[in-house]
């Protein structure tokens, strides 16, 4: 027998079928570094419209996690495919670098004993290992960016234009000193931003307290009567016994109903809907013998349980009838609410009590309870209620209550001195900071939509920034307070540009070590030094005052206006929310044209990772078995809008979508042998028109995929070439022109037009994969024929693709109803290899029974159908002519009758046909092969 092999154009590439991305990916890393790609994009970038996407920092703290890779993986995705879209994308890394959590590694590591300058070394240098390590672990995923130069919020020019960013808000008005109920750790000595505040479940004591009536006379009035004929008390429910002995007032809704309720041997006054809970708690019977609106008891005061003070009652509507007894006691010390009704009533800072102090311990002074530590206090408290006979119920609850983030320990609200940055404040000129805010949410455009109206509503109701803490490790705000009068020294603005230049050029050490005089000279021994920090939260959210026009300007037309910000669906309380509140104080606007928000990585199951379940996927585990670019395909083809539900059998499946779209740009590396694109590549003109329609089909699906980049759908991407590579391109084009790319001569029209196509459709797939598959796109791209050059991020999408022109008679709607035909093909002839009727589907001989519409439109491929169709002989005739035989199909108007081939094999193409062994030379293959290995070679017209 006759070896043909030799005289078939067969596949073949060095492109590897496996891919061994752990192995390859650190290479390609080599191949960037090599050719300095970041900096070539930034050459051919000049002259392109910028795309600024501001890099919201990661805290240089512990190594990277899945929820990091995957921030970063979709930053590297956008910044991508906006350089593929003909801009200049440049990506700045940055990283969160001052703040309590490594103050706290350094306090753990090396004890609390140490000097705060000391503290201060070794934060920055702990900072600095931390910064190395996690930009490894990104650069290992593939994201492309200025990683020789990122940005550090701890980086001397970076630090000392927080500085100028805080005076620039000073000079316009918006930061005042005041004292208020903020978010306190004793752990921690220090304020919390909301950010910091998280909610656990907490076991506290539920306490009713009764405060006996001062005003006797005035209460009676209230309810319409002449006078109390018992002792009468009011009833107050807390969970915090420990604010008890810093109660000033209580608390009523003004349009509550209130009832005086007969006990027995006293009266109680209670909301009148929570009377019967009330008594049934306390285990009493009572009658209520009058009800008064709670404003008619506006002013009238109660004694304290235990102290010789009274407390009066202050209307205040944020009183609910959920729980409790409708009367809420007020401590202004420890609670924002109370404190604010109590400076509605004429309190002034001086009244407020705020007996606990920074360490969580009432002073000394506070009788009963003084030098304890407030939980501890709580039984105590709860004693000294019952001995005095003002305890009317105890029990323990269980319920959501505030905790530190980093310490997962129990927070206050406590009174302290802290620098606010004011919402309602009247600024020099212009709107509030609340209205600005507001009006920047409008001009905003959110991805998701849904993000809008939450970032809203929390601008909305949010109390003023308190922007100040207690530590060590963070940009100092450089105030110098008149010692008498508290006031800033009246050149501040002035000042604090004078330390400004020093902390550039020495870091936040300058401004602890200055002595005050060097500034303020013989004023110096007039004025305290502040020693209170900057909340982290002012440090990234002022970046866009001190990166991008000032460490890294980046030149945008419109200014430091970045075009996005994108990070998780907390920063709506983190980031983007002190990003906005900054940008708007000083200039106006927010500082980003739009906001993208991804959601928080789950297991399979829908449950957060915690090393407890087992459930962790460390991203480095990943890139070390199964390759970076199985995690890049992950992250685009979740929809980051919800939680985002990672395991390894949900990576095993990306690994398995990969390989498809692997094997499927291999196909078309292998069929390309031997293709020279500068001599070889056919005009559009001259193609086959089931190519021309591939190519056609390829530019509809570019516009779609640039559409989708566009819209940050990163989903749709992979979905859509997926789809491509398994439907249009697998199970359709490429299945079909194996025949003609094998069998045809070399050189011919046939195999060229084919070739041709499969050319511009690697030439647009590898650019469309890129942003996605980094990796594995460069090593495409490496493979592909032609002259190229050193990376396919140097390029724009391609431009090679040609549209069917209209008219077309073999055209779109044609091919997509040829498509719907050879699927109902496929499916008789699997039917008929299973029934063992016939064994491959070259055995198979079809015949079409079609309406006249269809049939007239099958018969134009002429004997061409056969070789769409994948079988040795193919035929149509009209629908009425079909035998009871035939099969009916999903396709209106057509039946299908599948044979079995009665002629001979061809040894060379495999197709059954009635010429076999007709030339004498070669009695072992068709017409058609003898054709193309000893003629001219077939013409072929369609397909």
């Amino acid at each position: 027998m006759t070896d043909y092999k030799a005289t078939l154009n067969l596949p073949e590439t060095a492109f590897p079928m496996k891919a061994g991305l752990p192995q390859r990916e650190p290479e390609t890393l080599r191949h960037w570094n090599s050719i300095d790609l970041y900096r070539k994009l930034r050459q051919i970038g000049e002259g392109r419209p910028k795309f600024i996407l501001h890099d919201g920092p990661p805290y240089a703290n512990g190594s990277i996690h899945i929820g990091h890779a995957l921030n970063k993986i979709i930053k590297d995705i956008i910044t991508r495919s906006k350089t593929l879209s003909g801009f200049d994308a440049p990506y700045v890394p940055g990283w969160d670098c001052h703040g309590l959590p490594i103050e706290h590694k350094v306090e753990t590591t090396f004890g609390k004993n140490q000097s705060a300058d000391l503290t201060r070394e070794r934060c920055r240098a702990y900072a600095t290992e931390q910064v190395t390590e996690q930009k490894a672990g990104f650069i290992r995923l593939g994201v492309l960016g200025d990683w020789d130069n990122p940005y550090l919020t701890m980086d001397f020019a970076n630090e000392a234009g927080e500085i100028r960013a805080l005076a620039e808000m000073v000079k316009k008005g918006f930061v005042f000193k005041g004292l208020k109920p903020v978010n306190f750790c004793f752990d921690c000595g220090s304020a919390l931003a909301e950010a910091e505040v998280e909610y656990q479940d907490k076991k506290s004591d539920a306490i009713d307290v009764a405060f006996a009536v001062e005003d006797a006379d005035k209460l009676a009035t209230a309810f319409g009567l002449a006078a109390l004929a018992k002792p009468a008390s009011i009833v107050i429910w807390t969970t915090t016994p420990w604010t008890i002995p810093a109660n000033q007032a209580l608390n009523i809704h003004p349009d509550f109903t209130y009832a005086l309720v007969d006990c027995g041997e006293r009266l109680l006054v209670l909301a009148e809907e929570l009377v019967e809970r009330c008594l049934a708690r306390y285990g009493l019977q009572g009658q209520v013998i009058a009800t008064a609106k709670g404003e008619a008891l506006e002013l009238i005061r109660f004694r304290h349980p235990f102290y010789e003070r009274c407390s009066p009652v202050y209307l205040a509507d944020y009183v609910g009838l959920d729980a409790g007894t409708g009367i809420v006691h007020s401590a202004p010390a420890y609670g924002e609410d109370d404190f604010r009704t109590c400076k509605q009533y004429g309190m002034i800072n001086d009244d407020i009590f705020n007996p606990v102090q920074s360490n969580g311990v009432y002073a000394e002074s506070l009788p009963f309870f003084g030098g304890q530590f407030i939980w501890k206090a709580n039984p105590n408290i709860v004693a000294k209620l019952e001995e005095v006979g003002a305890l009317l119920k105890h029990e323990v609850i269980s319920h959501s209550y505030m905790h530190c983030w980093r310490h997962k320990t129990p927070l206050i609200y406590r009174a302290t001195a802290q620098w606010f940055v004011g919402m309602d404040k009247q600024p020099s000129e212009g709107a509030t900071l609340r209205e600005r805010a507001l009006e920047g949410i409008e001009q905003t455009r959110f991805v998701p939509a849904w993000g809008k109206a939450r970032l809203h509503n929390m601008i909305a109701g949010r109390p003023d920034w308190c922007i100040s803490r207690q530590r060590n490790w963070g940009v100092p705000i450089p105030f110098f307070l008149h010692k008498e009068s508290g006031e800033l020294h009246p050149r501040t603005i002035e000042l604090m540009e004078e330390v400004a230049k020093r902390v550039e050029q020495e870091g936040i050490e300058a401004w602890f070590k200055l002595d005050a005089a060097e500034l303020l000279g013989d004023e110096a021994t007039l004025y305290d030094k502040s020693r209170d920090t900057l909340d982290v939260w002012f440090d990234s959210g002022t970046t866009h005052w001190h990166v991008l026009r000032g460490s890294h300007p980046l030149g945008h037309a419109s200014g430091p206006r970045a075009d996005l910000y994108m990070e998780g669906s907390d920063q709506h309380r983190g980031w983007f929310h002190s990003s906005l509140l900054t940008g708007c104080a000083i200039d106006g606007h927010p500082p980003y044209k739009e906001l993208l928000t991804h959601g928080f990585t789950v297991d399979e199951n829908g449950r957060k990772q915690s090393k407890s379940l087992g459930n962790v996927i460390a991203p480095q585990k990943v890139t070390d078995t199964l390759g970076a670019d199985i995690l890049r395909l992950w992250v685009a083809a979740t929809d980051y809008s919800g939680e985002m539900a990672v395991s390894d059998q949900i990576l095993q499946r990306s690994a398995d979508a990969y390989r498809r779209i692997r094997n499927t740009a291999r196909f078309l590396l292998a069929n390309l042998n031997g293709f020279d694109p500068a001599k070889d590549l056919l005009a559009t003109e001259d193609m086959l028109a089931l190519d021309r329609w591939a190519v056609d089909r390829a530019l509809l699906l570019q516009r779609e995929i640039e559409e989708a980049y566009g819209e940050y759908r990163f989903w749709n991407v992979y979905q859509k070439v997926h789809n491509f590579c398994v439907q249009e391109l697998g199970g359709f084009y490429l299945d079909i022109i194996k025949d003609r790319q094998y069998t045809c001569a070399a050189d011919s029209v046939a195999r060229r037009s084919c070739q041709s196509a499969m050319y511009h459709i690697g030439e647009a797939l590898v650019r469309w994969i890129a942003p996605i598959l980094a990796f594995t796109a460069e090593e495409i791209w490496q493979y592909l024929p032609g002259e190229r050059n050193e990376s396919v991020m140097l390029n724009t999408w391609y431009q090679g693709l040609a549209e069917l022109p209209e008219g077309f008679a073999l055209g779109r709607a044609f091919w997509e109803q040829i498509m719907a035909v050879k699927a109902a093909v496929n499916k008789e002839l699997e039917n008929r290899r299973n029934a063992k009727a016939i064994g491959g589907n070259l055995q198979a001989e079809v015949v079409l029974f079609a309406e006249p519409a269809l049939a007239g439109r099958l018969a134009l491929l002429g004997d061409e159908l056969r070789f769409v169709l994948i079988t040795s002989a193919a035929r149509v005739q009209l629908l009425e002519a079909a035998p009871a035989d035939t099969v009916d199909t999903e396709v209106a108007g057509l039946r299908i009758q599948v044979s079995k081939s009665a002629h001979a094999k061809c040894a060379r193409c495999w197709h059954h046909r009635e010429d076999v062994g007709l030339d004498p030379a070669h009695p072992e293959i068709c017409g058609r092969c003898v054709e193309n290995i000893q003629g001219e070679g077939e013409v072929r017209r369609h397909a």
